[in-house]
């Protein structure tokens, strides 16, 4: 457990310090990059705006990505039980997926307004296709045996569904679920950027880059956007655990 704690405190620790160095040592100009402990200083300098703008982006990227995941889940199941609904919509998820949605982050925003529903929106779209492809699979997944047994006590779809291909399902729609959330977390910030409100990470770092002395702001406004992915990671990682205790991939390799 010691060493699950420290290995990856000291990776990032390393990393910190060769991007330290890089920096001072070449002379690098700070519009550039700037050194990690100048943007750790401005955070920490107005951690309370950081704070209150980081509350919400985690409130966007998690409201917007928990729709993806119910929405997403639902879709698939219909993908998975007619063949002919999935091979129509396979073109469409795929165009979501592979369209720059920075691009018309924009025409969203005219559309429906300043404030949270564009930020939801726009995460909950960039985050569907990938759990519907993950929930699709899993669906499809499940043991046919299991499916035989089940018949053959009479349960009903939904039962089957609930307690059978659903779980089957989990592992595929974790892995999407950790996937999307650096995607969740860019689309928040990206249209807190673009919006036309002044809430959010992304605000902050509007408002940085557009002022000459900025720079260091706005890498902290990076920064933040990492710890909240690398703690969201890490809870994501240990509610897998949770849910599937059950699974083989829980369980500790044999020595």
């Amino acid at each position: 457990m010691r060493r699950r704690l420290i290995a990856p405190a000291a990776g990032v620790a390393a990393f910190l310090a060769v991007w330290e160095t890089f920096v001072r040592v070449l002379d690098v100009r700070p519009f550039v990059l700037r050194a990690p402990t100048a943007a750790l200083a401005a955070l920490w300098r107005f951690r309370d705006d950081f704070a209150g703008a980081a509350g919400v982006t985690i409130l966007h990227a998690s409201i917007g990505l928990s729709i993806a995941l119910v929405a997403g889940t639902a879709v698939g199941a219909a993908l998975a039980s007619v063949r002919f609904l999935d091979e129509a919509a396979q073109p469409i998820l795929v165009l979501v997926m592979v369209t720059p949605w920075f691009a018309y982050v924009a025409s969203i925003v005219l559309w429906l307004g300043a404030g949270t529903p564009p930020a939801l929106f726009m995460v909950g779209l960039v985050c569907l296709p990938a759990v519907v492809f993950a929930a699709t699979d899993g669906l499809r997944s499940t043991d046919p045996a299991a499916v035989e047994l089940f018949r053959s006590v009479h349960a009903s779809r939904w039962e089957t569904f609930w307690r059978l291909r659903l779980p089957s399902a989990l592992p595929s729609i974790f892995i999407a679920v950790r996937v999307d959330l650096g995607l969740a977390l860019a689309a928040a910030y990206y249209v807190e950027g673009a919006n036309f409100a002044n809430d959010g990470l992304g605000a902050i770092g509007r408002r940085a880059a557009s002022q000459a002395d900025g720079a260091d702001t706005l890498w902290a406004a990076v920064f933040a956007m990492a710890l909240i992915g690398a703690t969201g990671l890490l809870a994501i990682s240990l509610l897998q655990r949770l849910v599937l205790h059950w699974h083989p991939s829980a369980r500790r390799p044999i020595r």
